[in-house]
């Protein structure tokens, strides 16, 4: 499904009966909606299930490639005008946890409850932003080919690399679909963001943080200290999976994530 905004059309999907509570999924960079399928097969029986591609991402229109997280965060809200959710359960992970933290300061009255999946409330240090400028400065040079060597083994596993073929296949795959411009625009937003810690004792709603045991990008210790700051917040550390704890090890990610839903009240 398309969704046009001002000037480009974002793709989505819906999935589950629509009186079912909304979840959102939010994916990381630089893939698509993809990686969600294995929750949504787990949701769709119960809850209203809604998947989508950030702007420059999957089959959304990639633009001008001048990104920034607030443009995300007016697309992401724009999209629940448009499917009149008034408010829902936000799942984001790394980057799709950076919208959703920066969407819950703007528009808090929109979330019904807040998962956070191998992603951080701080912004990068020093070393960070010229990684991210040393990679923009390879993808315009020689395209997204010498990134996905160096990234594919930095968000997985050394486990995964070494016996999941199929899925360091799929991983590689959706990178490749990524435009440079588009890869190059984010990197550039990512490294711009604003640090959303401070906010972090404001959280007021459920919410769960789920991290890989072995994600190197947002380590458990990451994690471990946004729990600290958010009231009643709960943590799982993700057995046998690195920064894409979802694509991973799937069966223990989708545990905790359907007990956390079943704990939610019913509106």
């Amino acid at each position: 499904m398309r969704m046009k905004l001002n000037d480009i059309g974002i793709e989505y999907e819906v999935y589950g009966p629509r009186t079912g509570l909304p979840i959102v999924f939010i994916h990381g960079f630089p893939f698509n909606q993809t990686m969600w399928k294995q929750q949504v097969e787990a949701l769709k029986g119960e809850y209203y299930v809604i998947t989508y591609d950030v702007r420059g991402h999957g089959k959304s229109d990639i633009g001008d490639g001048h990104y920034t997280i607030e443009l995300f965060v007016d697309d992401f809200i724009k999209l629940l005008d448009y499917l009149k959710v008034q408010s829902a359960v936000i799942v984001g992970l790394s980057m799709g946890g950076y919208i959703a933290l920066r969407s819950f300061e703007r528009h808090p009255e929109r979330f019904r409850a807040l998962i956070l999946c191998d992603t951080r409330s701080e912004v990068d240090n020093n070393d960070g932003k010229i990684k991210r400028a040393n990679q923009i400065k390879a993808i315009k040079s020689n395209g997204m080919k010498d990134f996905i060597e160096s990234f594919v083994p930095a968000v997985l596993f050394e486990k995964t690399l070494k016996s999941n073929e199929r899925l360091v296949n799929s991983v590689r795959e959706m990178i490749e679909e990524t435009s440079p411009l588009a890869a190059a625009g984010t990197l550039l937003a990512l490294a711009a963001r604003t640090d959303t810690t401070h906010s972090l004792f404001n959280i007021n709603i459920p919410t769960l943080i789920l991290v890989g045991k072995y994600d190197s990008i947002t380590p458990p210790s990451t994690a471990h200290a946004m729990k600290s700051k958010i009231p009643d917040a709960e943590l799982h550390v993700i057995p046998e999976a690195g920064h894409l704890s979802n694509l991973e090890n799937p069966q223990e990610f989708n545990k905790h994530l359907l007990a956390f839903l079943k704990k939610l009240s019913p509106r």
